[in-house]
């Protein structure tokens, strides 16, 4: 079997443009192969074969009990004064003191629930897996698996919040198994099966140590035609026509009333097509509104994801990748963003607590929600930050003595409380991660051409914290950030407690322009106070310094590039309105190391570069992933090379790459082809979403270049192409621009 599976691809296979899914010829015996689908609040993982059909089962919501649901932040404010007195008097580590004296706390891990096996039922015959192929399909959201005699199909709704999965052709045995690798030995765990007239109900309730708060399974199982009978802990299906099962699970306190939830499984429509059709007026929606295409050869489009992967400088590669990053990045976005392992693990020892690292990661992962059309990504950012607000606010007065918002570096989805903090990661004293989370928030809004009021509560919560925070000043009477914290890094000589680091100025100087821009009645005071922020500073070496502070060394081997905040996800530092700050912030790049490989460190330059309009970088930081064998067979990530720690930082960043490299935009200026790089000599990009509230169409060959823009307001902005030239365009609501611009007949 070599040629692509039908349904990943429209019309004649053989003429057919980029494959919207991948697939494999063999079974996945690693859950780190499986294949993926979500709705942004369940997920399943898919792996296993025909004869032992395994879907690990996930929800947002799965965070094991450690302490943390009682963590606060500490309460610190007191003693602020004190410290920022020792930090201007030059006592470098003065912040190492700066603590409650509590050990490390780590969030809530995440975890998966179980797994929803089906095993073939007992036979005779040898194992044998002919013609076997497993795929997903990106448009649906359909992960299956085929074999002679059985197929099995699954998709988690959007319309139903219910993981839904048909089996035909194979008798099987069917039922919950909470052994995971890394599950508490004393879980405890209880199972029920209940015959009922169609076939079954399967309940898995697991409570965790020494804790009173439990999840519980329910999988209702729908057979047409055949017999089914028990056979513990679930049941065997012989001779059906077909096997639907339904599943769901939840986080609670107390007893889930099982009866309810299989009442409302039994309500749903009981053919897989009607459940199917219901959820891709939703996902189809979304997938389908961005399109990359790289006029890759169709030889290596027909090949399956993990032979693509050994061409580690295909288009075809990049085309897969891109379409798979969109996909993962919807289907993990729901009740919550994408978290370190975006929606799936299938080990409850999930690196870093499968958290919401808020320092780089979640920021990373949510930075194509825009450009890429994923206004879903946006909406389920908002949902996390507006449920966690009110503890944002409790932050800012705990340590800080303030009114208004600070958020953590770190989240399990419950709590957005500051705890998790020591003296090597002190990020309690971090104060522009607000700005950072609100920024595609703001980006969202400037595309739709509408300012959500919830987004401009926030951002003035955030100004109202720099009011009470930014009260020291230098001897110029220029305000000072102290204590500030620049992720994760320190200065050469000094400690992680610093002064001014340029992070901490870009933000702080962002979130007060931006909540003026929201609020024109308090822009004065706000707009005065940004104005005396100190300004970025150059050091020796013709960089961008890490610390404004002068006598503030830089270290430049580290994965976090923080100090490049003002140019990306900025635009506070460019190569149109500050091209010498420009020159310094590529220098700062150059000299940047890539500590330890981490996948997130490699695309952040890339980004970073990509605005710089070094494509040549943009290309090296994408080699890097590309080369270091960053990719599972299912198209999800890791964290480190040799595919070390399933991670979504990589699949999930990979697509905002891609655009930045292609399309930048801001409110009142549209850059086109700004770091082309050579593994994208030719192509085409269509629905891109701009922040002047158009989308965009682009093809582009060496001899020259073709633009659509569709305003949907009319607006000035102006136009760069990748001649660096600029001139002005009057865009009109409604009425089609065409760009056109190179050698010879353009595409």
């Amino acid at each position: 079997m070599t040629d692509i599976p039908r349904n990943l691809v429209t019309g004649d296979p053989a003429a057919a443009g980029p494959v919207h899914g991948t697939w494999e010829y063999r079974p996945a015996d690693r859950w780190e192969d499986g294949f993926l689908s979500g709705n942004g609040r369940h997920g399943a993982l898919v792996f296993g074969d025909p004869y032992d059909d395994r879907v690990v089962v996930t929800h947002h919501t799965l965070v094991r009990p450690n302490g943390a649901e009682h963590a606060r932040p500490p309460e610190l404010a007191a003693e602020l004064t004190a410290l920022q007195d020792k930090l201007l008097a030059g006592e470098t580590a003065a912040a190492e003191g700066f603590t409650d004296h509590r050990p490390l706390q780590w969030v809530q891990p995440f975890h998966p629930a179980f797994q929803l096996r089906l095993c073939r039922a007992p036979s005779t015959e040898p194992r044998r897996y002919l013609r076997y192929l497993r795929t997903v399909d990106f448009t649906t959201g359909e992960t299956t698996a085929a074999c002679v005699g059985g197929t099995s199909r699954v998709f988690v709704s959007r319309a139903d919040d219910v993981i839904v999965q048909q089996v035909t052709g194979l008798d099987l045995d069917v039922w919950l198994d909470h052994r995971l690798p890394g599950a508490p030995e004393d879980l405890a765990v209880g199972q029920g099966t209940v015959l009922t007239p169609d076939g079954a109900l399967l309940t898995l309730r697991a409570r965790y140590p020494d804790s009173d708060r439990a999840y519980t399974g329910v999988t209702l199982v729908v057979a047409t035609g055949g017999r089914t009978e028990l056979a513990h802990p679930g049941v065997r299906v012989t001779g059906a026509e077909s096997v639907l099962l339904l599943t769901r699970v939840h986080r609670h306190t107390g007893e889930l009333d099982v009866a309810r939830e299989q009442r409302a499984l039994s309500a749903l429509p009981q053919r897989y097509d009607d459940l199917l059709d219901r959820h891709l007026a939703l996902h189809r929606t979304a997938y389908d509104r961005v399109l990359l295409d790289l006029r890759a050869d169709p030889a290596e489009r027909a090949l399956p994801g993990s032979e693509l992967l050994e061409r580690p400088r295909s288009t075809a590669l990049l085309e897969r990748l891109f379409a798979a990053g969109r996909y993962h990045l919807l289907s993990s976005s729901g009740l919550n963003p994408p978290r370190l392992p975006g929606l799936w693990t299938g080990d409850w020892n999930t690196a870093w607590a499968g958290a919401f690292t808020n320092d780089a990661n979640v920021n990373l992962q949510t930075a194509s929600a825009t450009a890429a059309a994923l206004p879903e990504v946006a909406d389920a950012l908002a949902e996390l930050i507006h449920r966690q607000f009110d503890d944002w606010r409790e932050n800012a007065r705990a340590v800080f003595g303030a009114r208004g918002a600070v958020a953590p570096a770190h989240s399990d989805g419950e709590s957005g409380l500051t705890y998790h903090f020591s003296r090597e990661y002190p990020l309690h004293l971090w104060t522009a991660g607000a700005d950072w989370l609100l920024k595609p928030l703001v980006d969202h809004d400037e595309a739709r051409g509408e300012r959500d009021p919830r987004t401009a509560a926030a951002l003035a919560e955030v100004a109202r914290f720099y009011e009470d925070f930014l009260t020291r000043t230098d001897a110029d009477g220029r305000l000072v950030v102290v204590p500030s914290y620049s992720p994760e890094n320190r200065p050469a000589n000094g400690s992680w407690g610093a002064i001014d680091a340029a992070m901490d100025l870009s933000a702080a100087r962002h979130a007060l322009l931006t909540a003026a821009a929201y609020h024109p009645d308090r822009a004065p005071g706000w707009l005065a106070l940004a104005d005396r922020l100190p300004s970025h500073r150059v050091n020796a070496d013709g960089a961008l310094a890490e610390w404004a502070r002068p006598g503030l060394d830089d270290t430049y081997d580290h994965r976090h590039l923080s100090h490049l905040y003002g140019v990306w996800p900025l635009e506070e530092i460019n190569p149109y309105d500050t091209p010498d700050l420009a020159a310094a912030a590529h220098r700062a790049l150059e000299l940047r190391g890539a500590e330890n490989d981490s996948a997130h460190g490699h695309l952040h330059h890339a980004l970073i570069a990509a605005r710089l309009r070094d494509g040549r970088r943009v290309a090296d930081a994408l080699g890097s992933v590309l080369d270091g064998d960053f990719f599972h067979a299912s198209l999800m990530s890791a964290h480190y090379p040799r595919r070390d720690v399933y991670n979504a930082d990589a699949a999930h960043t990979l697509p905002a790459v891609l655009v930045e490299a292609l399309v930048q935009s801001t409110p009142d200026r549209l850059v086109l082809l700004p770091a082309l790089t050579p593994a994208l000599p030719s192509g085409e990009l269509r629905g891109v979403r701009t922040r002047f509230g158009a989308e965009l169409d682009l093809a582009w060959t060496p001899a020259g270049a073709r633009a659509v823009v569709r305003p949907h307001r009319t607006h000035r902005i102006e136009l760069r192409t990748s001649t660096g030239d600029g001139e002005f365009l009057d865009l009109v609501a409604g009425e089609d621009h065409v760009l056109t611009w190179g050698r010879g007949n353009p595409p």
